[in-house]
């Protein structure tokens, strides 16, 4: 913290900053703004209107994790007496304070972007959300028969008395609380009842074509079973119905040092995912305030932590529609990711990496040649051994049924799965359980270090030698979110290379000292100091009347010593440009301190999510392509890999296509400003430019 103030007194006339905020962005306000990034795109007219409605249900999602989370992470530093400043010199209350403003202003604007832009957007184009008020006589008899048909029989109506306690309410289902004048057959009368909707059921029904007259008609699963709730308690008059939504701490606890087997403890876990402490409430705007104050109080939260909202409590499911409707005019226009000009459905992927580099750009470029890579690892008798590291990849994984054919076949296959990749937990561990089955060596990593790197390797035999064959990558083994996230992936069999991840196979799955890489940087033990050390070179070529310059694009930037030391350049006269599409803890365009820094945050179609650095070095500029984002749990608390692009033509693709196209975006691009803001860019007399775009056309010829 200190390191931070004295920044500015080494500047000629320039007073220190009084408070670390003067510096430092609080990470937890700067992803709540990221949120709000997401949603200025769900109205922004240019994008089809279906993907304006995926925005918004995206940063829902989002925020629930937010919530989840990071909320509940300060909320249980704020319970336990935890007063631990941030490095921006916030307490957790005093974090907690701002983030209930910012969060209750991000959700009102969610639910007017909905009611008032997307909604009459969509009428327009003949899609409609029937609300019951609305329902012609036909449409209310199939929506009553739907009712009797599929909600009835699975309804669990719960009147509440001492006998009924209030039930465990299920992490972020749907609710009601129903309120109820009258006494039941056993001459009961609390007078409140809560309805659990199964999560089986569809949250958005479309009604039959033939009641629906044209177009594309929803009916809300709440708006049928608030209609017909009376079904639920004959003889009883409803006095109210309102949907709510509880959000509950979702972070797994495990002490690693405690355990025998990771594996067994995290199934353990597991369930109580669904029901840790209450951290924030939804109510539907109709809910009446005794109904509110029964809910707060047992889910044990405060005013501050309750949301009413107008319109439904999840807005996450909205999503549906997008799968729903069949209006290829109202999406993203369809594009089949090419391959690179040099490879062909057929080609001997070692022969052709014998020759040259092969650099992938996901998702313009198909990621089918990262799993024919390991498909002909599986079937080549020459191969011996297959390694590879799973943090996170498709339910119905490909890539581990070659990875399972591999092992039946006899080959030697180690496979690093990361158990504790957040939310994928349950999923990793049925993986590790099918490569376990198939014979495969399978470990679940390093404690205390989530395994995060992106690394396959093949052991070839070749003319009576051992040869290795690697793929690195900065996303994960994953078909699904190669189509939507960018990624950059390199196939090599560079000598050194292969080295260097044989050793790191070694570290994660054998004991033993760290040994000294030749071309990767490998966190927790050289990344963070040799990015600081390029950041330094750039300085000290500045000092000497060079050019410095450094461009870095990640999808956060939070850890202090980084950010001190590009303060330093900036004020050294290097030139630090930064393209960071999430969380950023940099103030930049502060006189004195960062005026030569800029920020930018590019946002669109796909999921920005390689993070590539560029270093001048004097004119013998390096590029590197990693899987770890500036943050402290990427340099010191996960196992990361940044690689080098050597090859000069990979090289100026990598540099072509993730940095200057994303820097002259002038369509879909914010600056950061220094007030911790964000503006958005736009062309204004520039012809416009879209960096997503421009790679569609160049690499998928869409």
């Amino acid at each position: 913290m200190d390191g931070l103030k004295v920044i500015r007194s080494a500047t000629a006339n320039a007073p220190a900053p009084a408070t670390p905020s003067d510096l430092l962005i609080n990470r937890e306000l700067s992803q709540l703004a990221f949120n709000r990034r997401v949603l200025e795109l769900a109205e922004d007219e240019s994008i089809p209107l279906l993907e304006r409605l995926r925005f918004l249900c995206i940063s829902s999602t989002n925020l629930d994790e937010f919530f989840e989370i990071r909320v509940a992470g300060l909320k249980q530093q704020v319970a336990l007496g935890i007063g631990t400043l941030s490095p921006d010199g916030l307490s957790p209350q005093e974090q907690l304070t701002q983030i209930y403003t910012h969060a209750h202003a991000l959700v009102d604007d969610q639910y007017r972007v909905l009611n008032e832009i997307l909604i009459p957007a969509l009428e327009a184009e003949d899609i409609r959300f029937v609300r019951r008020t609305e329902w012609n006589e036909a449409q209310a008899h199939w929506v009553k028969n739907y009712f009797l048909r599929e909600l009835l029989p699975v309804l669990s109506p719960l009147g509440l008395d001492p006998s009924h306690p209030f039930p465990r309410i299920l992490n972020k289902s749907l609710n009601f609380v129903v309120t109820l004048e009258g006494k039941d057959a056993f001459g009961r009368d609390s007078g409140v009842a809560l309805v659990q909707a199964p999560r089986s059921l569809p949250r958005l029904i479309r009604l039959p074509e033939r009641i629906s007259r044209k177009g594309y008609h929803f009916v809300f699963l709440s708006s049928i079973l608030h209609t017909h709730v009376g079904e639920l308690f004959p003889g009883m008059q409803v006095l109210g119905c309102a949907q709510f939504r509880a959000t509950r701490n979702s972070d797994l606890f495990v002490a690693e040092e405690e355990i025998d087997d990771l594996l067994i403890a995290l199934q353990g876990e597991l369930p109580s995912r669904n029901y840790g402490d209450a951290v924030r409430l939804e109510v539907a705007d109709n809910c009446s305030e005794r109904a509110t104050r029964f809910l707060l109080q047992k889910f044990k939260l405060q005013p501050e932590d309750l949301y009413r909202v107008n319109g439904p409590v999840n807005l996450n499911r909205l999503l549906a529609m997008h799968e729903f409707v069949d209006r290829s005019d109202l999406k993203y226009r369809s594009f089949i990711p090419a391959l690179p000009k040099s490879l062909t459905s057929r080609a001997n992927l070692f022969e052709r990496i014998a020759k040259d580099d092969i650099l992938l750009h996901h998702p313009y470029q198909s990621f089918t040649p990262v799993i024919e890579f390991i498909r002909q690892a599986a079937l080549d008798p020459n191969v011996l051994a297959i390694k590879q590291t799973l943090y996170r990849t498709d339910t119905k994984s490909e890539l581990v049924e070659l990875l399972v054919a591999a092992a039946r076949a006899g080959k030697e296959v180690t496979v690093v799965i990361e158990l504790r990749a957040r939310f994928d937990e349950e999923a990793n561990i049925k993986l590790a359980n099918r490569l376990q089955d198939a014979g495969a060596h399978v470990l679940y990593g390093v404690l205390d270090h989530k395994t995060h790197a992106k690394l396959a390797l093949v052991v070839r035999r070749e003319k009576n030698r051992l040869k290795r064959y690697v793929h690195l990558g900065t996303g994960n083994y994953h078909a699904g979110t190669a189509r939507a996230y960018t990624d950059f992936g390199l196939l090599t069999c560079d000598r050194i290379i292969g080295e260097d991840v044989h050793k790191i196979f070694q570290q994660l799955t054998g004991l033993g000292r760290v040994s000294r890489l030749r071309k990767l940087m490998q966190s927790p033990f050289s990344l963070h100091k040799e990015i600081l050390g390029k950041i330094e070179r750039e300085i000290e070529h500045a000092a000497n009347g060079k050019t410095g310059h450094i461009m870095a694009r990640m999808n956060a930037l939070i850890e202090s010593q980084v950010i001190r030391t590009l303060y330093r350049a900036s004020q050294a006269g290097v030139k630090v440009e930064l393209i960071v599409r999430g969380i950023c803890g940099l103030r930049p365009g502060i006189p004195g301190v960062s005026d030569n820094i800029t920020v930018r945050s590019v946002m669109g179609r796909f999921l920005e999510h390689a993070r590539v650095f560029y270093f001048h070095n004097g004119g013998e500029y390096e590029v590197y392509c990693s899987s770890a984002d500036w943050m402290p749990r990427n340099f010191f608390r996960r196992v990361e890999v940044c690689f080098p692009i050597e090859d000069d033509r990979l090289r100026e693709r990598v540099l072509k296509e993730s940095l200057l196209y994303f820097l002259a975006d002038n369509t879909q691009a914010w600056e950061l400003q220094p007030d911790g803001t964000y503006k958005r860019v736009r062309p204004g007399n520039r012809k416009p430019r879209s960096a997503q775009a421009e790679l569609l056309r160049e690499l998928a010829g869409a």
